[in-house]
């Protein structure tokens, strides 16, 4: 009986120092300030990355706007002015 509950007890104080640890761990990384760095250097990453998902498109729409403007010549269809709708104009007014 003494030594199942001495071997909780050890178990015990061992889960405790080892949280302990850990915790101190946490503390002088913060401290440190290497989670913000890291957090900056992820940013920045997801800055680029959102900067070229942004290039390809604009450069998916500008293909996309060439080959209609392609098609639309060969069926002798006179193309609008860029930024109008294809009725001629807008409703609203000035």
């Amino acid at each position: 009986m003494w030594g199942a509950l001495a071997g909780k007890a050890v178990g015990l104080v061992a889960s405790g120092l080892a949280g302990a640890v850990a915790y101190d761990g946490v503390k002088r990384v913060a401290r440190s300030g290497a989670a913000r760095t890291a957090a900056v250097t992820v940013t920045s990453w997801g800055l680029l990355g959102a900067r070229a998902a942004e290039t390809g498109a604009e450069r998916a729409r500008l293909a996309t706007a060439d080959i209609v403007s392609e098609a639309r010549e060969r069926i002798g269809e006179q193309a609008p002015a860029p930024g109008m709708a294809s009725d001629g104009g807008h409703d609203h007014e000035h």
